[in-house]
């Protein structure tokens, strides 16, 4: 049985942690969240204010990491869920190739939630500290992170059998 890999993306805010611990809960998948690896491997040693450049070093050996383990428990037939941002759609075709190149199954999962929405959630995320917080976002980040964002088009989602989830 091949196995799948299911990619989350959306913009800050959009539920993907969420959504990605439902989906691994619900198909026995792995599930491998950025913001977990960074805040406990680098979370310390982050520099105030955040650099750039320093943090994405930090995310490209998380993610090499990440994609290792991915592919050995898929080698065993496991899903896979991806829960990183996937914020760019060359980060999106990125994930995707790997996959392919692996001879695995791909889905891509949209949470497209408007704007005003998500930032409801990050205000809330950032009072209740619950258990998807890993950071405050500020409203400074939001706008930058979302400055970045680019929804998958159709002709993305058509490849990579992907799925739009709403609010």
């Amino acid at each position: 049985m091949t196995a799948t890999v299911h990619l989350i993306c959306g913009s800050t805010g959009a539920g993907k942690t969420t959504y990605a611990m439902t989906l691994a809960g619900r198909d026995g998948a792995l599930r491998l969240s950025i913001d977990e690896w960074m805040t406990t491997l680098f979370g310390p040693d982050q520099p105030d204010p955040i650099r750039f450049a320093w943090m994405m070093e930090r995310i490209d050996r998380c993610e090499a990491q990440m994609w290792a383990l991915a592919e050995q428990e898929a080698a065993f037939g496991r899903p896979v869920v991806i829960d990183c941002g996937l914020t760019r759609a060359a980060h999106r075709a990125k994930w995707a190739d790997l996959a392919a190149g692996a001879g695995l199954l791909v889905r891509l999962h949209h949470l497209d939630v408007p704007v005003a929405e998500r930032w409801l959630r990050v205000e809330r995320r950032n009072a209740e500290r619950g258990p998807t917080f890993k950071m405050e976002v500020d409203r400074g980040m939001f706008d930058f992170v979302e400055a970045l964002w680019e929804p998958p088009c159709p002709d993305e989602m058509a490849r990579l059998n992907g799925v739009r989830v709403t609010a």
